[in-house]
């Protein structure tokens, strides 16, 4: 086995200096919804991943689910993320931004007092963070054909306010049970018109998505994130995932994505699907393929002698800024500050101390 994790690669257009790759991770630390200059700092001190994927940034809005999320669609936005991406490449890094909108994952006081929008009228069940604690989510509203038109304009937008911002490309959050997702799943979408019923009307929603994004950026500039076997936000393993993640891979072959990020397993904990589940997956990508969850060095160079492009860290880039070179070194590794992931200042966001 060889040790590949160093190596440059190409993900689409996006050169890597490594196959490291930062995931997205939400730290709700931007209170007017603007990047700040801690915002700046936290990413180019992790500027040695050979990408980063930056924390989910709500397309508009109604596409917020959580309190103090940047947003990328309005002119204070693009100039906060700007300094973000000129600190991120000044520091030889290459970043996208994960554009997101949540769906059912929210709550009216985050979207002045209306109910957040879904494929249908189902409650998650869920919680989510409402700036003074962990509250339930509320029953949706089912959105209108209007609705998705809107939502489609609010994704192009977003991607291009991503682009004025400097980004290298974006990533579409299509998982972990936020809209996308929810309109894939038969748990989430019991819709009866081109959006609902069969995984061709199921699908369509996202395929819009990526037809808007890739209008903006063109070819090898657009990844997407997927989770297909993870309940996260309580959204559901659909009945016929085989069937349906089978039918999203076969279309985004159709396109040049710059790559397929994969959460193999449940979100952020055990990494169980069916047998050869993810791996027919990853068999089908004709686009690089990013791994994902609860990766350390053995397991990722096993990955990536198996055929994977990249594999995405999360938490241990939160303790550890310089990750790569901890792991070049076989450096020990900081531990988490579990307390300070959600909310606060420079504790635990900055602080977070690098090798001598």
């Amino acid at each position: 086995m060889t040790d590949t994790l160093f190596t440059p690669t190409k993900l689409g257009q996006i050169e890597l200096a490594n196959r490291f790759v930062m995931a997205p991770l939400t730290r709700n630390r931007a209170p007017d919804l603007v990047p700040t200059d801690q915002t700046v700092e936290y990413y180019r001190q992790r500027a040695s991943a050979g990408l980063i994927i930056s924390e989910g940034t709500q397309i508009s809005p109604m596409g917020q689910g959580y309190a103090w999320t940047p947003g990328i669609y309005n002119d204070a936005q693009v100039a906060g993320w700007k300094k973000v991406t000129d600190a991120v490449h000044g520091a030889g890094g290459k970043m996208v931004a994960q554009i997101w909108h949540v769906g059912r994952i929210s709550v009216p006081q985050l979207l002045d007092g209306r109910d957040p929008l879904a494929p249908s009228a189902i409650a998650a069940g869920s919680k989510t963070f409402d700036g003074e604690g962990f509250v339930a989510t509320t029953t949706p509203r089912a959105m209108t054909l209007d609705d998705i038109k809107t939502v489609l304009e609010e994704f192009r937008n977003a991607s291009e306010c991503a682009k004025a911002a400097g980004f290298d490309g974006v990533e579409i959050h299509a998982a972990n049970g936020y809209l996308i997702d929810e309109f894939l799943r038969d748990t989430s979408n019991t819709r009866t018109d081109s959006y609902g019923g069969s995984i061709e009307n199921r699908t369509r929603f996202l395929r819009e998505v990526v037809d808007v994004v890739t209008e903006v950026w063109g070819p090898g500039r657009v990844g997407i994130r997927l989770s297909p076997w993870s309940n996260a936000n309580n959204v559901g393993i659909s009945s016929d995932t085989p069937a349906l993640f089978g039918a999203v891979i076969d279309y985004l072959n159709t396109k040049d994505m710059a790559y397929v990020h994969l959460v193999e397993g449940q979100t952020g904990g055990a990494r169980d699907w069916p047998a050869d589940g993810i791996e027919t997956l990853r068999a089908k990508c004709k686009a690089p393929y990013i791994a994902n969850n609860g990766y350390d060095k053995a397991m990722a160079e096993q990955a990536l002698n198996d055929g994977a492009a990249a594999v995405a860290f999360g938490r241990p880039f939160i303790a550890n800024p310089d990750l790569p070179k901890r792991f070049a070194k076989g450096a020990e590794l900081n531990a988490l500050d579990g307390d300070t992931l959600y909310g606060g200042g420079a504790k635990g966001y900055t602080d977070y101390p690098a090798l001598a």
